[in-house]
């Protein structure tokens, strides 16, 4: 049996229409979360909590991210805990690529170095995500983080999509920060993956075609039926957009899939965010 938790009331209906046993439950609330795991005896934690709502501005990247960092620092603490009290060996965590650091070449492994001088507005968002990394494996005696890429389909990034249509998105600065993507289904399939099978430790979670911000993004404009993106320099889509933003478009670097998929026994199923994008815009 799978238990599910959620902070709203409302999204019950939703989770028993899934096949899972809803609890609602605040992550940020230590009894409670100990409380909802001991009754549920799970095999296995998966820990995506986060609070995530309007994602179109990240000028005040730490700002938009406050209550999702306390999820990630307090609300891990509280379910590591909850998972000793438990007896749960496995636990699968959420993190990201943007840990990484945005020199060297253009694509990372889980064994490159953390960014030591994150954009000053998303410091603690990246402090926060590094808590989940370092405290997992080092806490649970089965600790897994996933590091996702840049989500997208359905249900996963319909604003980036509004955006590309009303050219709210630009190529700053010449666009040649790298991204990874991962569709949402093949992010689910990963971390399904994860419950039974990996050694403790990190994984990229993207796909197998990382590319840089003036490729995708005109491409993605090209599929959704737009016209084609502005161009802004670097100083103006600062004054726009916010340091974080202006650096992941000029200095942004993409991740390795191949842990994932070896150790795993994982393959997404959209290789390239070129697929990807043309089934998600046109389902």
């Amino acid at each position: 049996m799978v238990t599910a938790t959620t902070r709203t009331p409302g999204k019950v209906a939703h989770l028993r229409e899934a096949g899972a046993e809803p609890v609602v439950v605040d992550g940020l609330d230590r009894d409670a979360v100990i409380a909802a795991v001991l009754a549920a005896e799970p095999e296995v934690v998966v820990h995506e909590m986060t609070a995530l709502a309007d994602m179109r501005s990240l000028r005040k990247f730490d700002q938009v991210f406050a209550a999702t960092n306390e999820l990630r620092t307090r609300g891990t603490d509280n379910l590591l805990a909850a998972a000793a009290r438990a007896g749960t060996r496995r636990v699968v965590a959420q993190s990201h690529i943007f840990v990484y650091e945005r020199s060297g070449g253009p694509v990372k492994t889980e064994d490159d170095l953390f960014d030591p001088r994150p954009v000053p507005s998303s410091a603690r968002a990246m402090a926060a995500i590094r808590h989940v990394d370092e405290t997992v494996p080092r806490s649970a005696p089965e600790g897994i983080v996933l590091r996702y890429g840049t989500f997208y389909g359905p249900g996963a990034s319909e604003p980036l999509l509004e955006m590309v249509r009303k050219r709210q998105l630009p190529v700053i600065g010449g666009g040649t920060g790298t991204w990874s993507f991962i569709e949402i289904t093949d992010a689910a399939a990963a971390t399904l993956a994860a419950v039974d099978r990996g050694a403790p430790g990190a994984y990229n979670v993207v796909d197998s075609d990382p590319a840089p911000v003036v490729d995708w993004l005109p491409y993605l404009a090209e599929v959704a039926g737009a016209k084609p993106p502005l161009r802004l320099p670097a100083w103006l889509g600062r004054l726009l957009a916010g340091e974080f933003v202006v650096a992941q478009m000029t200095d942004g670097r993409g991740a390795s899939n191949e842990k994932a998929r070896k150790e795993l026994g994982w393959e997404p199923r959209y290789g390239s965010w070129r697929d990807g994008f043309a089934a998600w815009v046109s389902g």
